[in-house]
């Protein structure tokens, strides 16, 4: 978010200003029976709900970014020993960390200027744009030959890492019908815990089959290749086409994922919300203390409690952590992934009938519990063999 304005307008100005004033009282008068306030009133209640299958493909191809996400998370747990041994780097403990932190390095980057991208090029763009360095540096981390080339591919894959996720969200709630977009956005979850049940699944033979690593680094190109083309056939964000000034363009994206009866009351709904001067551009400043401060706020100390309960160290280092439980790291990996896509399928679920606060407090404190059983794993009052499993299961947990 540069400088201190942030203009959501582009470049319309004051003409994009009357032109949506026009746009909402064309919409809201396009029929003079009573139709428009049923429209303003609920987005075609008498139309029943847009059916999910029309902006489901959407979604799904949208999720391959998570699933990329997933992927390049957990692609060093089972490999991270070989790709030690072969690049010259083996019990280096410095060099071991730094192949896994700077993916995370990279994504940060990239997180710093996902919301530009997707506001500058539009969200399938954007998508595109994440793809192309996870093509990049995976096929860099495969070919290296040194230290140096693994973690400058690691840096590639990482910058695409922190685009995609960001992106997904955002496009997911747009191009979904209101009554599944919980569900919807579970999707990308999914899509994660799948990548990263995938990379570990890859990762198994590493040990024993020479150059296996370099396989697993390839395989990911395939899912991002798909991303960037099958992203050209799918809508782009009807919102942030409407934000444009391109009416037209939002109405024909609508009809791809809604159904064409439900165009015009999804415009006169995204007409009345868009509608008014002063909620086109936020400062900078009421982002840090002004009146977005509280949800700013709470959004990030919600993400940054989630990754400082330690779930990182257990998608890079639960094969270190079960093989000193002395259990098998295929089995470990393998109850890792399967509990981690477990609770996304339940949030899924639960979604959309529970509500998004139920599920956080209800997920905060299951963290808490496990985090606890940890812990006290740790302690001097439990036996060798009782502290390890209880470990393992607080960390399944």
């Amino acid at each position: 978010m540069g400088g201190s304005d942030l203009t959501m307008r582009g470049r319309h100005g004051d003409a994009f200003s009357t032109y949506k004033r026009n746009v909402l009282r064309d919409y809201v008068n396009f029929n003079k029976d009573g139709a428009s306030e049923h429209l303003l009133n609920g987005v075609g209640k008498d139309l029943g709900n847009p059916s999910w299958r029309r902006s489901l493909p959407h979604v799904l191809v949208a999720a391959l970014s998570s699933l990329l996400f997933g992927y390049h998370l957990g692609v060093v747990n089972e490999t991270l020993e070989s790709i030690s041994l072969d690049l010259g780097f083996n019990g280096n403990a410095l060099a071991e960390g730094l192949v896994v932190s700077t993916c995370l390095g990279g994504a940060f980057v990239g997180s710093l200027f996902s919301g530009w991208i997707a506001d500058g090029v539009g969200r399938r763009r954007a998508f595109q744009l994440c793809a192309l360095p996870m093509i990049i540096g995976a096929l860099m981390s495969a070919a290296t030959n040194d230290l140096w080339g693994m973690l400058l591919g690691r840096l590639f894959v990482g910058t695409g890492m922190g685009l995609g996720p960001p992106v997904a969200a955002l496009y997911v709630a747009e191009v979904s019908p209101t009554s599944v977009r919980g569900t919807f956005g579970s999707f990308t979850q999914i899509a994660t815990c799948l990548g990263l049940m995938g990379s570990l699944f890859i990762g198994i033979p590493a040990k024993e089959v020479a150059n296996w690593w370099r396989v697993c680094f390839v395989v990911s190109v395939i899912p991002a290749v798909a991303l960037a083309l099958l992203m050209q056939f799918c809508a782009e964000s009807p919102h942030w086409l409407f934000k444009r000034g391109r009416a037209a363009e939002a109405e024909t994206e609508f009809e791809k994922i809604l159904g064409g009866v439900y165009v015009k009351s999804a415009m006169a709904e995204l007409s009345k919300a868009d509608r008014g001067d002063e909620v086109d551009t936020v400062k900078l400043s009421e982002l840090l203390y002004g009146r977005y401060f509280r949800m700013i706020f709470i959004g990030s100390v919600l993400f940054a409690l989630q990754q400082l309960s330690g779930i990182n160290a257990v998608f890079y280092f639960s094969s270190s952590v079960f093989k000193s439980a002395g259990i098998p790291s295929d089995i470990a990996n393998i109850c890792v992934g399967i509990s981690n896509l477990s609770g996304s399928v339940i949030a899924m679920i639960l979604m959309d009938k529970l509500g998004r606060k139920v599920l956080l407090l209800g997920s905060f404190i299951g963290m808490a519990v496990s985090l606890g059983i940890q812990v006290a794993a740790a302690s001097s009052f439990v036996s060798g063999s009782v502290s390890s499993y209880m470990s393992a299961a607080g960390m399944l947990l």
